[in-house]
């Protein structure tokens, strides 16, 4: 019988194991950006019916308001880029959600459009 310990045996690589037994969501790494919510869905449903990239618009706008715990952002074209949206198809989600009175949009010129997040309840929607 053997009674050596070889400590070697009890380190840790960098490598997180899998838990395959952890009934929850994925969580986000330290540091990792994400989603903060809660979202009403009834404001998510009514966003993601409206045309083209909407949805993607929708989901930065409430990204930022997780960051900065506001309902007022201002949203910028590398966040719309990195979620596969362009500039123009930014343009037309911002107007359409608007225009289903999710948002309210103060565009300047040469700046990122200035959002408000507007109360929805699915009530109002008939």
């Amino acid at each position: 019988m053997n009674d050596s310990i070889d400590p070697s045996r009890f380190v840790l690589t960098g490598s997180r194991p899998s838990n395959s037994n952890h009934q929850g969501p994925p969580r986000h790494e330290r540091g990792e950006r994400f989603l903060k919510g809660p979202i009403p869905l009834s404001w998510l449903a009514k966003a993601a019916r409206q045309p083209g990239k909407a949805l993607h618009v929708a989901i930065a706008i409430w990204f930022l308001a997780g960051v900065t715990r506001s309902r007022n952002v201002v949203l910028s074209s590398n966040l719309m880029f990195s979620l596969g949206a362009s500039r123009f198809s930014t343009y037309r989600g911002l107007k359409a959600l608007e225009e289903a009175g999710l948002l309210k949009v103060i565009r300047h010129p040469g700046r990122g459009p200035r959002i408000t997040i507007q109360d929805f309840n699915e009530v109002d929607e008939r």
